[in-house]
């Protein structure tokens, strides 16, 4: 079982590195759905995501069809949207296959039609609608992709590690 973050058409590098960085921490895949706002040779891109571009694996895709037509099972693909109904936690992310967590781009969100073509896929991660729009692109992929990875027992991850000079001790 894979995990896969999906950004469609990002437009900020900085969301973009530091999503990249929860990728590599995490084993979790990352595809990326062009246009892109930048590139990907962006200094601040590569700041963001430090010194661990190397350790994400990173797929690109020409448009949402393109990806679209990668996805092996249509039951997995969850749409982070804060117009869903349903909360992220409320789903069961332990079941076998790969998991796909597409989140739309930063000013606009996924396309409507797509949306609505796909209503029972989509999540949401709760927030105040009163006080903010949404919350940031790489805050929210961080929360939905430690969702999926407790329910699944945090596989391969490191739950303890021993430091030389461990602050605790």
């Amino acid at each position: 079982m894979t995990n896969h973050i999906v950004l469609f058409e990002p437009l900020f590098p900085a969301n973009t590195g530091n999503i990249a960085r929860t990728c590599a921490g995490t084993n979790t895949e990352l595809h990326l759905i062009k246009p892109l706002g930048f590139s990907t040779d962006d200094k601040h891109m590569k700041r963001a995501g430090l010194d661990y571009w190397d350790k994400v694996k990173i797929t690109y895709h020409e448009d949402l069809p393109s990806f679209m037509k990668t996805i092996p099972d249509i039951n997995r693909l969850y749409i982070v949207s804060k117009f869903a109904t349903h909360d992220y936690s409320d789903v069961d992310y332990t079941g076998e296959g790969d998991h796909y967590f597409l989140f739309g781009k930063e000013t606009t969100g996924l396309p409507e039609r797509f949306m609505q073509k796909y209503p029972e896929n989509a999540i949401r991660i709760p927030q105040n609608d009163n006080n903010i729009r949404a919350l940031n692109l790489s805050n929210s992929a961080a929360i939905v992709i430690y969702e999926a990875l407790r329910q699944q027992s945090f596989p391969n991850l490191a739950r303890v590690h021993k430091y030389e000079f461990d602050k605790l001790k």
